[in-house]
């Protein structure tokens, strides 16, 4: 019998790794509202979160989580970080046993401060967690471009074995038992992504977000590090190669985030007008605590919280980055 995959949460990313799977195994796509399970599953298309593409035709979809869940080999939570533990805890009575458990989320949980296998290691307890991450951005996936991810779970026998699961020809998974790295990494990179934003919306050159961009990546390395993910992780897929793409594409949530900062906007009505989750506005908040914690010194996350939590003006928080005192490129970064 084939792996039966059940993905759950049907927007762009959610329903993007429904359709590479469907491709390779059955699977069935989770959505909370009826007549997106409907469009996708009777006309393929998910016109609320991916209009003008088409998903595979062998993908189903229901707004059943018992249908979904139930006879799933592998379960894949699609959800964003806010929203993780209460769907753990909805689908539980439906998870069988052993069931390995894949995080879509890049973000942290606020007041836990916990990492999202984290926490659906406290829902669900028993079940092999891990995440897929990297740099994926759904619309270019579905278009047809070439893209890497990366698998990461503590245990390699099963990576290995969700590898075929999720790849294809222009799709390629690695593995990478970094589970903390990969995690952070990917949650870090979207309060990066709002600074690389705030510079593009600020005016700035090519010269400006690269050094946003490499600062930014010293950044999530010396706090992921201090929290116990490999430094090689955070120059890999899940680290530099997410942060990028993140950073520069026009299709990131976060970098249009920042964008809207630096012309002068404020971030409630630049939210209000989205129908998709930017992680990094939240993250924000939970990665200073957690730099605070580890004593690990963050300028730019730090200008991100003024902005985004405390109202300062993008230029003002870009000012104050330029007035620091600059030491060694290398300070702070863990000796290999």
């Amino acid at each position: 019998m084939p792996m039966r995959i059940a993905v759950i949460g049907a927007g762009s990313w959610g329903t993007t790794v429904a359709h590479l799977c469907a491709k390779n195994v059955p699977t069935t796509l989770w959505a909370r509202r009826d007549d997106i399970a409907t469009e996708v599953r009777d006309t393929h298309v998910n016109t609320t979160y991916l209009s003008g593409y088409t998903l595979t035709p062998s993908l189903h979809a229901t707004a059943s989580l018992s249908e979904a869940v139930s006879g799933a080999d592998v379960l894949v939570m699609g959800v964003p970080s806010h929203g993780m533990r209460q769907a753990a805890r909805d689908l539980a009575g439906f998870l069988r046993p052993w069931v390995p458990v894949v995080s879509l989320a890049k973000g942290l949980e606020e007041g836990s401060r916990l990492r999202m296998t984290q926490v659906l290691a406290e829902e669900l307890p028993g079940h092999p967690c891990g995440v897929l991450t990297g740099p994926n951005l759904a619309k270019e996936i579905l278009g047809g471009d070439a893209a890497a991810s990366v698998i990461a779970m503590e245990d390699p026998v099963i990576a290995q074995s969700l590898q075929g699961v999720f790849a294809s020809d222009l799709f390629r998974v690695y593995t990478n038992p970094d589970v903390v790295g990969c995690e952070l990494a990917g949650a870090l990179k979207n309060v990066m992504a709002i600074a690389s934003g705030m510079a593009d919306g600020l005016g700035t050159g090519d010269n400006t977000r690269s050094a946003v961009i490499t600062r930014g990546l010293s950044e999530l390395t010396r706090l992921g590090c201090a929290m116990g993910g490999q430094q090689a992780t955070f120059a890999g897929l899940a680290g530099m190669g997410d942060l990028i793409a993140t950073c520069i594409s026009p299709h990131s949530r976060n970098r249009y985030v920042g964008e809207q900062l630096g012309r002068g906007r404020a971030i409630e009505p630049i939210i209000a007008e989205m129908n998709m989750v930017a992680e990094g506005v939240k993250t924000s908040r939970v990665v200073m605590e957690l730099a605070a914690e580890h004593d690990v010194d963050l300028p730019i996350a730090e200008s991100v919280f003024m902005v985004v939590h405390e109202g300062a003006l993008a230029a003002e928080a870009y000012r104050g980055l330029l007035g620091r005192n600059v030491s060694s490129e290398m300070h702070g970064m863990p000796q290999v």
